[in-house]
């Protein structure tokens, strides 16, 4: 058997965080096992959906490097549907339904107020079919069996399909709901594993049925928690944390999948440069049933912290011209985003206007400028510079360290002097402290 997954997104809008969380999951769990990972569009719904958007979820998978292996459209299937649905009327597991919406309302709250669970009532099957109406269809659960499924994250499931609606497939004119689209796809798609979140929970139940009444075995679920904020519930900034908010955050896509494929397991999240150890640990056994809590600062940290790790070539088309390797390796314990790093530029090169320095710094910026053009700039011109300072002034610790990492850089904070001195002109050093 191939482990084959899908990640099935509605093109009526752009992915967020939620979203791609689902799709990598389903993207580590095929790749660790030498499967296939699958787009399937589902743009039933022809109004709502929009070319742009599946050009932008295309866009966005790449960016992240998640690849996939296939691609289908719900909206290219639909004669598939329709006699797979055919064969459903035909074995009666399909029935027309002409109740109107508020007709089914008002029965709900009847049997709501007798303390009665609001189940679709079946009629009987001589019941008068009224004249002039469409109807929409239902999928018939079969009542004589429980469902029950061992889920890879919650376990064994059961649910008595007595006290579930027939669920509606098909609406009165003619369009198509999720359930048994979805059911008739992943058969003939060949996934393996549905991995989703757990607000499908009870669609599973339902569509496990669709699948036994298509004569096939149903795939292997897993239902996740689903996100939230760092308040502690369903956030509406999640559902609008796009990848393009978080491409012009500077967010590193390797530091969204880093975080995310470890969100609401027992695994702790790290600093990584590639998805191969995501790939080897992913095991929905270590996933809990707790909400997964997904923190903007804490994606913000662990770009730092990757980007401390990152290598010039992986990043060097999209660094100015002035930042070559060693100035890369220098300053990037001190880069939230690669962006920052033409900040640096006019660091090492100019043009630089040094800060106003402080009357009782002044002796001792005047002692570094005439120190400073003796030094040989190819040994280590850091500690030449402080120690012919400190034995012209006598100035040491952070009096003598601070003003001139600021005459030099402009900078209370930033990169080892001692690794970023060498990478700047001495003119441009003479220059500053001359100042």
């Amino acid at each position: 058997m191939t482990v084959t997954t899908r990640f099935a997104p509605s093109p009526t809008g752009t992915l967020h965080v939620g979203n791609v969380r689902t799709a990598l999951h389903n993207w580590l769990w095929a790749r660790k096992h030498g499967g296939r990972f699958l787009l399937r569009i589902d743009d039933t719904d022809l109004e709502r959906s929009k070319e742009e958007y599946v050009d932008g979820i295309r866009a966005d998978l790449a960016w992240l490097g998640l690849d996939v292996d296939g691609e289908e459209r719900q909206s290219a299937r639909f004669a598939l549907y329709e006699a797979e649905f055919d064969r459903l009327k035909a074995s009666a597991r399909v029935y027309a339904c002409y109740e109107t919406p508020e007709e089914l309302d008002i029965r709900r709250k009847v049997l709501l107020s007798r303390g009665l669970p609001p189940v679709y009532e079946r009629k009987p099957a001589d019941a008068p079919v009224p004249a002039g109406v469409a109807p929409h269809w239902r999928f018939k659960l079969d009542h004589d069996a429980p469902i029950e499924w061992a889920d890879m994250v919650r376990g064994l499931q059961h649910f008595e399909p007595k006290n579930m609606s027939d669920p509606v497939v098909r609406r009165a004119d003619g369009s198509w709901l999720y359930l048994l689209p979805s059911v008739i796809d992943d058969i003939a798609m060949g996934i393996t594993h549905v991995v989703r979140g757990e607000d499908h929970v009870s669609n599973t139940a339902a569509q496990i049925q669709m699948f036994e009444a298509l004569g096939a075995k149903p795939p292997a679920f897993a239902h996740e928690a689903l996100l939230v904020g760092t308040e502690g519930k369903l956030s509406k900034r999640l559902g609008s944390l796009g990848m393009a908010s978080l491409r012009e955050d500077g967010i590193e896509p390797i530091a969204l999948v880093a975080l995310l494929a470890r969100l609401g397991t027992s695994d702790p999240v790290e600093p990584v440069t590639s998805a191969a150890p995501l790939i080897e640990s992913i095991d929905f056994a270590r996933f809990g049933r707790a909400p997964a809590r997904f923190d903007e600062g804490e994606l913000a940290l662990l770009n730092q912290k990757i980007l401390h790790h990152t290598d010039y070539a992986a990043v060097a088309p999209r660094l100015p011209i002035a930042i070559d390797e060693a100035r890369w390796n220098a300053i990037r314990p001190n880069l939230m985003t690669v962006a920052e790093a033409a900040d640096w530029a006019a660091v090492f090169d100019g043009p630089f206007d040094p800060p106003a320095a402080a009357d009782e710094d002044r002796p001792m910026l005047a002692a570094a400028a005439a120190a400073a053009p003796g030094i040989d700039w190819s040994a280590d011109p850091w500690h030449a510079l402080t120690d012919a300072v400190k034995e012209a002034t006598g100035a040491k610790g952070r009096a003598l360290f601070l003003p001139l990492r600021r005459a030099l850089t402009g900078r209370d904070h930033g990169p080892d002097m001692g690794e970023l001195l060498p990478l700047i002109a001495k003119d441009q050093v003479v220059l500053r402290l001359s100042a």
